[in-house]
């Protein structure tokens, strides 16, 4: 749900209309809103509450616990099911078992995933309740504090420095207010705001209203009042926070995928099996029903559980290792991620701006330039910015606290003239010796713009077109370092008040120079990530120098970069092959970062976005992964599929990592499950066509998947080789049927062969003559439940051991161990389940014990089948370059 176009402008129009009309317009009488008005705008304008944080329902939740394409599928077969088995068969035949197996293995599977999916929820709300924030109302005549969702249009509020905007608000009264909108707009400049009014076709951009705060942006000084024109999604940031991607999520466009390459194979077995029984069998009704019966026995049962169990234990495994999956599909994002995005500062950066140098006009160590430095950034009210910090902090050094309380004593405050986007400079006026002192820092060029002489070791001199060259070549120098400079000038007075026409004629006396360092496990993360096959890209509103030092010192490649403006000039051919080869971007608007992350994945990435503020939520949504930090602004943490608790890119690598381990072992049970079942249908298809029975019945083909699946269920707990987590891994269905007709047809040799020895050897031995020799029809079943029994048996054995040898690409259980608990569960439930023939419970579903000797044949066999798929999966692989 977007923000209303006519809320929107109805903040922008009041920023050239004054205030009295404003009162007028909304009724607002001089002791504020009562309740019965509060609640008249609450209904008339709505509630100030984000709607996607609104939309993220338990509701919301469980339909995506339980509807996806797997589930669909599944559920489809269990009504097909319900049909042949219930609805259309006699009374006599009439079973339900299929159906109602089916619907539990789907209830169990959203159970699980909506328990995760609670879990996460449950975090994402404490984070979200972390940053509620209160303002000071005026209603009823007194200024109280209210939670900010409690504002409604009309309410006139208070704002100090250190405030998160709670609305959108037109500035009433201001002193020296100054706001940061770079959760909006992406620009790290701060703004001073006023109560004035603009003037038509004055302002822009959002950054040219000076007399509106809107939701979102922070206090950074001063303080100031106003009226609350707009709430909620009718806010700009409410705006941004509605963003919905219209594209499906890599975990979506993957499990249609593979979900319609079962239904193709479905699609084409289902009229093969049934002309083909139905030709020899003669009774086409049968027929029909045992062709939607296989069909069932293609789709494995258990998917959708075995997937939720991979992605959930996954996600708790990343819980622990502070990280909040707050989508578990994002986990199969993380395993296919093969382009990171971040931002540079806070995550390649420690966002600990220290002051590294302070010096002379010629570049040495300066005292005095400290000293006058420091004076004006304890003094002046304005912009408290990291830069200001970081000076400060020189006083707690060992040994400097007595010299900078000297300092303090010997030149008290007079005036200042605060920071502003204009002057980009600050003034304070202390009080000095014989003159007091005005002392201005900020910007170096419209510093130098200011002073008429520069002075080096106590002596003043001009400044010539020599000194400015001089200026410029030590301050570059610093700039291609990634550093940010400031330069200090002073001017002696002796009035006790300053105004704007006194900020000329300065003396340039030295520059600062500031570093925000990498960070130290920054580089080493980063080499991480690429030996996982993971392209770091830099995307960064920040100045091109600084971007390209800080990302040349972590070992990023720089030689193709990108600037903003260079990226507008670009045509559309060039743009997907620009970017493609391009890893720093910097000096970029929000919708810039969008169009990079939309055309990397346009060129087939599968591509994560780590970002923290409102100007990284359209990149972060465009994103096939949005990752977040808990520190971020709360509508990014809100569309975010990843919430970091610690910004540092190695927790990245450890996701990266949990997201491919979870992949594997999914697309082991999808691809070999499929394959296997696969073959299995294979065979009955050719079975079919030459045996005058059915070679099992549909409930024991339902009840060999099913065995086979709950043995299936211990693979989310599966070593994975680390060659198979080295690289992204593509979650599709593009290779998985070539993948079943390769290694489904090998079973269905070796089941033709268990059918031959079965017909003329075994059942003819035991039943004392061939299956047309045999008078009786009880003979005749008996020799059908030896046949089946046998088939039964040997289905379950291959496809349980073919397991081991596919879950690997190495030779298993030498050089590719499986967990333990794989290993024990795999080989007990074989046994167990063999052992089942023996019992009542075997024969209630059509099995029989079987003779010793059918089980020497059945391990020759099975050895044999062994060997040939060892040999098959060694030349699959040097013909693909892959397994998995």
């Amino acid at each position: 749900m977007q923000s209303s176009p006519i809320a929107h402008q109805r903040v922008l129009n009041y920023a050239y209309v004054d205030t009295d009309t404003l009162y007028q317009d909304f009724q607002i009488p001089q002791q504020g809103y009562n309740e019965k008005q509060v609640e008249e705008s609450r209904i008339a304008y709505g509630r100030n509450v984000l709607s996607g944080r609104a939309s993220d329902t338990v509701l919301y939740r469980l339909r995506r616990a339980f509807v996806n394409p797997f589930t669909v599928i599944l559920f489809v077969l269990a009504a097909v099911s319900f049909l042949t088995d219930v609805v259309l068969a006699s009374n006599f035949s009439r079973n339900i078992t299929t159906s109602v197996i089916i619907l539990c293995m789907l209830l169990l599977s959203g159970i699980v995933r909506f328990i995760q999916e609670l879990r996460a929820k449950r975090i994402a709300d404490h984070l979200t309740r972390m940053v509620s924030s209160t303002v000071q109302v005026l209603r009823n005549g007194r200024w109280s504090e209210i939670s900010s969702e409690e504002l409604v249009v009309g309410d006139k509020v208070r704002l100090f420095a250190g405030d998160r905007i709670p609305a959108d608000i037109r500035l009433t009264q201001s002193k020296d207010l100054f706001v940061s909108q770079s959760v909006l707009t992406g620009e790290s400049a701060i703004l001073e705001k006023n109560a004035g009014t603009l003037a038509d076709g004055q302002a822009r951009s959002y950054s040219d209203y000076y007399n509106l705060a809107f939701m979102g942006s922070s206090v950074t000084g001063g303080t100031g009042e106003g009226i609350v024109l707009a709430v909620g999604k009718d806010t700009v940031y409410g705006g941004f926070s509605s963003m919905e991607s219209h594209l499906k999520n890599g975990f979506d466009r993957g499990a249609n995928s593979i979900a319609w390459v079962l239904i193709r194979f479905m699609a084409v077995l289902i009229p093969v099996i049934f002309i083909a029984c139905g030709l020899t069998k003669g009774d086409w009704l049968s027929a029909f029903l045992f062709a939607l019966s296989v069909a069932v026995g293609l789709t494995p049962e258990m998917l959708p559980m075995v997937i939720n169990a991979c992605l959930a234990k996954g996600s708790a495994a990343m819980g622990k290792k502070q990280t909040v999956v707050k989508n578990i599909n994002a986990m199969q994002g993380f395993g296919s991620m093969d382009v990171l995005c971040v931002d540079k500062t806070g995550t390649l950066t420690g966002d600990q701006i220290s002051l590294e140098y302070y010096m002379d006009v010629l570049g040495n160590e300066c005292q005095h330039a400290l000293d006058l430095a420091y004076l004006n950034s304890l003094y002046h009210t304005g912009v408290q910015s990291h830069l200001d910090d970081a000076i400060l902090r020189y006083r707690e050094m060992p040994g400097q606290e007595s010299h900078y309380r000297e300092l303090e004593q010997r030149h008290p405050k007079l005036d200042e003239l605060p920071f502003d986007h204009e002057r980009r400079f600050a003034s304070v006026l202390v009080r000095g010796g014989t003159e007091n002192l005005l002392i201005i820092k900020g910007s170096v060029d419209e510093v130098c713009r200011k002073c008429s002489h520069i002075e080096y070791r106590g002596e003043r001199h001009p400044i010539d077109a020599h000194g400015r060259d001089s200026v410029h070549a030590i301050v570059d120098e610093m700039l291609e370092d990634g550093m940010k400079v400031l330069a200090v000038a002073y001017k002696p007075l002796n009035q006790e008040t300053i105004s704007q026409d006194d900020e000329n004629g300065l003396t340039l006396l030295g520059y600062l120079a500031f570093f925000d360092a990498p960070k130290q496990s920054a580089a080493a993360a980063i080499e991480k990530l690429h030996r996982l096959h993971v392209d770091v890209r830099v995307l960064t509103g920040d100045n091109q120098d600084v971007a390209v030092s800080i990302c040349r010192r972590l070992g990023i490649d720089t030689m193709h970069t990108l600037t903003g403006a260079e990226l507008e000039l670009l045509t559309d051919n060039e743009i997907p092959v620009k970017l493609e080869h391009t890893t720093v971007f910097s000096e970029l608007s929000p919708k810039q970062k969008v169009q990079v992350v939309r055309t990397l994945r346009a060129n087939g990435h599968t591509v994560g976005f780590l970002g923290d503020g409102m100007n990284d939520l359209p990149a972060i949504v465009e994103s096939d992964v949005g990752i977040s930090v808990d520190t971020a602004a709360e509508t990014v943490k809100e569309v975010a599929d990843v919430v970091l608790l610690k910004k540092d890119l190695n927790v990245l690598e450890e996701g990266i990592k949990e997201g491919r381990r979870a992949f594997a072992n999914v697309s082991k049970y999808i691809r070999i499950t499929a394959s296997s079942n696969f073959g299995n249908i294979f065979s009955v298809v050719i079975a079919s066509a030459f045996l005058p029975f059915f070679p099992m019945t549909a409930l024991q083909i339902l009840l060999l998947n099913l065995l086979y699946d709950l043995l299936c269920l211990v693979l989310p707990w599966d070593k994975v080789d680390e060659s198979i987590c080295a690289k992204p891994l593509e979650w599709s269905g593009k290779t998985l049927g070539r993948f079943m007709r390769f290694f489904g047809p090998i079973s269905s040799v070796f089941d033709i062969i268990t059918f031959a020895y079965l017909f003329f050897v075994l059942c003819p031995a035991v039943c004392g003559g061939t299956f047309a020799s045999l008078s009786g029809s009880g003979e005749q079943a008996r020799f059908i439940i030896l046949f089946q029994t046998g088939w039964f048996l040997e289905s379950m054995w291959t496809q349980v051991l073919i397991l081991h040898l596919l879950r690997t690409q190495k030779v298993p259980l030498l050089q590719s161990r499986p967990s333990r608990p794989v290993m024990v569960v795999t080989l007990l439930g074989t046994a167990v389940f063999t052992l089942l023939t023996f019992t009542p419970m075997g024969e209630w579903i059509g099995l029989t014990a079987l003779p010793p000797v059918y089980f020497v044949f059945l391990a020759v066999t099975v050895f044999f089948y062994l060997l040939w798929v060892t040999l098959a999966k060694r030349w699959y692989i040097r013909r693909y370059h892959e397994l998995l």
